[in-house]
C-alpha cells in the first residue's frame, strides 16, 4: 500500500513564526516612516508570504504606493528576515513529538507553504526539524501559490505519495481552500493565523492541539479506505 503523505503548512501550524516577521514588516515600516502595525493585526496577515504581508500592511496604514516600491520593499523584507529567520520563532506545542510520531507509524511528512522554499528549509533547518520532512515546497517551486491546488498536489507527488491517501493539516481559509481545490481533507489547528474560526470554514476535523494529531490523521485516513455505503 502507498504510504500515506501528511502535508502541512508552516507559519501559524508547524512553527510560531509572527515574531520575527511582524518584527520584519516594523523594520521596512519604520524605513518607510510608517508607524508599526500592532502584534494582533499584522499576526494575522502572515500566511500568504512577503509581499501580500506588506501589501495588507500597507493597506491597514491606508497607504498605497507603485508597484515597483513594493517589489523593492519586498526584496528587503526578505533579506533582513533571512537574517532573522529563528530568533523568536518557535514550534508550536507537540510538534516535535508528534511527527515522529507520525513517522514512525509510516506516514511521509512534508511542507506545503507560500513561504519561499529556501526560507521554509533555512526556517526548519535552524529549529532542528528539517529531518522530519521528506518533500518541501514553497511559493516560489511551482510558480503557483495555495489556494491554487496544484502546489499542494505537487508536494504530494514530491514526497512519493498519491492524493488518496493524503492529509492537509492548516490553519486558514488558504489551507482548507487548497484541500477543497484538490480533494484532499483538511486538520485544521485553531491557534493558528486565521481572521475567521476555523471551525466556520469547512475543514474535515479541527484540533486545538498538536498531539491530537496522530489520532485525528488516523481516523480520517481509515474513513478514506472505507468503501462507500
Amino acid at each position: 500500500m502507498i504510504a500515506p503523505v501528511i502535508a502541512f503548512d508552516l507559519d501559524g501550524t508547524l512553527v510560531d513564526t509572527a515574531p520575527d516577521l511582524v518584527t520584519t514588516l516594523n523594520v521596512i515600516f519604520d524605513r518607510l516612516d510608517l508607524p508599526p502595525v500592532d502584534y494582533t493585526t499584522a499576526r494575522n496577515m502572515v500566511g500568504g508570504g512577503a509581499r501580500k504581508m506588506i501589501e495588507q500592511g500597507l493597506a491597514a496604514e491606508g497607504r498605497v504606493i507603485a508597484v515597483e516600491e513594493v517589489d523593492e520593499l519586498t526584496r528587503q523584507f526578505i533579506e533582513y528576515y533571512a537574517e532573522h529567520i529563528a530568533d523568536r520563532s518557535r514550534p508550536f506545542p507537540g510538534v516535535e513529538s508528534a511527527l515522529p510520531e507520525l513517522a514512525s507509524r509510516g506516514c511521509r511528512l512534508a511542507v506545503c507553504t507560500n513561504k519561499l522554499e529556501w526560507l521554509a528549509v533555512r526556517l526548519l533547518d535552524k529549529l532542528g526539524l528539517l529531518q522530519h520532512f521528506v518533500a518541501i515546497s514553497g511559493g516560489d517551486t511551482f510558480k503557483l501559490q495555495k489556494p491554487r491546488p496544484e502546489p499542494l498536489r505537487g508536494t504530494i507527488a514530491r514526497a512519493g505519495g498519491a492524493e488518496r491517501r493524503a492529509i492537509m493539516v492548516g490553519d486558514s481559509i488558504t489551507d482548507i481552500a487548497t484541500g477543497h481545490a484538490a480533494g484532499i481533507p483538511v486538520i485544521a489547528v485553531d491557534y493558528g493565523y486565521s481572521k475567521i474560526p476555523v471551525a466556520e470554514l469547512g475543514a474535515a476535523r479541527v484540533i486545538s492541539a498538536f498531539s491530537e494529531l496522530p489520532r485525528v490523521v488516523f481516523e480520517l485516513l481509515d474513513a478514506r479506505l472505507e468503501p462507500p455505503k
